[in-house]
């Protein structure tokens, strides 16, 4: 059984033990005709690991606080679906040139708040990205959640995420590519968002 396998059953198992909030119980997963309209309405494809979310586990409801946003239809929890809430963030970015929003970067957990837990589905691993607009600045409201997609989700499953309680590692680092891929000149780095909350 392959890494990925075997972290996708930590995660279904994870998922089937814990309450969705605002959900009753866990939404059934999508089909293979909603990744693929969600794709053909984002321009992009989503990566491998993300996809097997939706499609093996449910149609978001699990995963750390808020858990994962639905996919392409919004539920009774009145969260946003991911790829609604991606093109909303693209055209408010377009309309606002201060907070311009990463192309390919899509929020896929509500933190509460305006954060958001983001997957870049341009790089390879699928870098998770932690979006903290609160301290007012674009150019300081971009960190790294986590190296992979991978590894996010092994945090969650294993209570060693930078938003548990008992946390004593490092707190999310500035996203140092976010002015590369917004076309904005660097400014110098900001503090953690612990910091900005």
């Amino acid at each position: 059984m392959s890494e990925n396998e075997q972290l996708l059953e930590r995660v279904a198992a994870k998922a089937r033990n814990t309450r969705p909030w605002g959900w009753a119980s866990l939404p059934e997963p999508v089909d293979g005709a909603t990744t693929a309209r969600a794709e053909a309405a984002l321009g992009f494809p989503l990566p491998a690991l993300l996809a097997e979310l939706y499609l093996r586990i449910g149609d978001g409801g699990f995963g750390p606080e808020y858990g994962l946003l639905p996919l392409l239809d919004s539920p009774p929890s009145a969260e946003p679906a991911a790829v609604a809430q991606y093109l909303a963030n693209r055209d408010s970015g377009a309309k606002d040139p201060d907070w311009p929003w990463p192309e390919g970067v899509l929020p896929i957990s509500h933190w509460g708040c305006a954060m958001y837990a983001c997957v870049d589905c341009r790089s390879p691993q699928a870098t998770v990205l932690l979006f903290e607009p609160n301290a007012g600045d674009a150019d300081h409201a971009w960190y790294v959640d986590a190296p992979s997609l991978a590894d996010w989700l092994r945090a969650w499953t294993e209570g060693t995420g930078w938003y548990e309680e008992a946390h004593e590692g490092p707190e999310p680092t500035p996203w140092d590519d976010f002015p590369i891929r917004t076309g904005r000149p660097p400014t110098p780095t900001g503090g953690s968002p612990a910091q900005a909350s």
